[in-house]
Parts: C-alpha cells; structure tokens; sequence
C-alpha cells in the first residue's frame, strides 16, 4: 500500500487556509453575501412580503383603485371607535407596562445570588404559560363571583358584585400583565450594558442618585426603552386572544373585529382593509418612537 497517497494533515488543512486567505476577516464579497442572504429574502418574501402584499391588493376589492373599504372604515362611527380604542389601549398597556416594567428590570440587573433568580423566574414563567390559560385567569379573577368581587363585597367596601369583566379596564389590566415582560427584558439587558464607571463617575462629580439615575442610567436604558415599547405596543394593537376573552363583544378590538369579518361576515375585502389600517399605524408608530428616541439622545448628549 502506498502511503504517500493517504492525506496527512497539513494537505486538508492547506486548502482551508487558502480559503481563509483569500476571504478577509469580517469581509465578505458581494457575491458570497448575496448568497449567503438568499435563504432569508426568499424565505422573507415568502412569509412577510408576498402576503402583506396580496392583503393590500385584496383590500381594494375587484377595481385596482376602489377605496370603498377605506371609505366605510374612516366614516363609520362603529369602526372608528374600535380603531381609537384599540390605539387607546395599546398605549394605555405600552405606558402602564413601561411604569412597572422598568423599576423591575432595574431590580432584575442588580439583583444578584438567589434574588435574582427568583426575579428572573417571576419575570420568565408567565411567558412559558399559554396566553390562554392567564386570560382564563383573569376572568376567574374578575367575574362577579370571583375572587377580588369576593373580596371586595366581605371586606365592606361594597355592597354589591361590581362588572369588572368584559370592560376596557378589565382588557387594559389583563394585557398589561401579559405584555409586561417584553418591556422588562429589553431593559434589564439595556441597564446591564451599563458599565458602573458611568455612575462612579457622575457621584465623584457630586451627583445625587436621583440625579445620577435621570442623567447618567436613564438616557444609556433608552434603547432597551424604545425595543419594550415597540415590541408592547405592535403586540397589543393586533392582540386578540385577552381582549377577547376578558373584553368581550362589549369591548371590541380591530383585531376582533377583523376576525369576526373574516369568520362570521366573510367579508374579506373589508378585513383587509381594517389590516392594513392597523399595519399603517404600527409603522407610524415605530417611526414616531424612532424619531423621539434620536431627538431626547440629542438633546441628552448636548445637556
């Protein structure tokens, strides 16, 4: 047997060594980049562009400019007030989440030892529960025979059941508690990132923690800010499993008005329509967030 015909080593690792050299680190032609990407723009086009695509067309009904669809959404009373209560609602859920988010995600990046993982666990288990099964929840909880009208009607402070259920309260309170961790991750990872030196830095100059906090941690978290409002506010603005659980016909939503178009009317053109309506105003809502998160970074920078 001729062994001089066997590969050694140093030729399988010749060959990959020219490959590295002829390929600069972190530096990729636009030949291997376009085919490198081709997976994710077919797979992008497939599953995001070519549907959003096909509900705009379909939204304009049988003639290429009919905006009959856009007419009866824009002047009838009944749809612009489940438009303007679905935006209401998911800012009210966005601010709300964003109030009691934060102070948690700053205890979860200062937490350390045993703490911190019980915080991270009160954060991490309700998102490893089904939305269902929290909705659920909330009705036991809200129902006039549930716990907190119990509660309320033993301790005196009532004197009958109160409707807590299928009202906007009841959506807005059940929302917040599902969406609240997509703020508190965003930020926590944003104060993480902080380095301490920041903070050593601003009390050595004769800051307060108080003033340290609003002009040092609080412009660094904003990123983290800007990613939990975002990703709260396009999540409940098409929710439609809390609101119509714990909502009801009572409180309808855009995204429970489109499935009843879809299901009960069948009116497909006009479900598109209300789809792209609320497509448009979560894109006008990122580039409203993006446009006052670069100004207060800023006016932060120049203050």
């Amino acid at each position: 047997m001729d062994m001089s015909a066997a590969p050694t080593p140093g030729r399988l690792i010749r060959p990959a060594l020219r490959l590295r050299a002829a390929i600069p680190a972190g530096r990729y032609g636009p030949i291997l980049t376009l085919v490198l990407l081709m997976p994710l723009m077919v797979l992008f086009s497939i599953g995001f562009l070519y549907p959003i695509a096909r509900l705009v067309i379909m939204s304009f009904g049988e003639a290429a400019a009919d905006l009959e669809q856009y007419r009866r959404i824009f002047t009838t009373p009944l749809y612009l007030g489940v438009l303007s209560r679905t935006i209401s609602t998911a800012a009210i859920v966005t601010l709300l989440s964003l109030m009691f988010g934060y102070p948690v995600a700053l205890a979860m990046s200062k937490a350390r030892g045993r703490l911190a993982l019980v915080i991270a666990a009160a954060v991490l288990v309700p998102l490893w529960t089904s939305v269902l099964v929290r909705s659920y929840a909330w009705i036991v909880l809200l129902q006039r025979s549930g716990l907190v009208n119990a509660f309320l009607v033993e301790s005196g402070f009532i004197a009958a059941p109160l409707k807590l259920l299928y009202t906007d309260g009841a959506v807005i309170l059940a929302m917040t508690h599902v969406l609240m961790p997509f703020m508190i991750l965003p930020i926590a990872n944003a104060l993480r990132s902080i380095s301490p030196d920041y903070a050593l830095a601003a009390r050595s100059l004769g800051a307060g923690t108080l003033a340290t906090f609003l002009r040092v941690v609080l412009p660094l978290s904003l990123p983290g800010v800007f990613a939990g409002c975002v990703m709260c506010f396009i999540l409940a603005i098409g929710f439609y499993i809390t609101p119509a659980l714990v909502g009801g016909p009572e409180a309808m939503t855009m995204a429970t008005l489109i499935a009843q178009q879809t299901t009960v009317v069948l009116d497909w053109p006009f479900a598109a329509a209300l789809s792209s309506v609320l497509l448009l105003v979560t894109l006008l809502f990122v580039l409203v967030f993006r446009r006052a998160l670069s100004v207060s970074k800023g006016i932060n920078s120049v203050a």
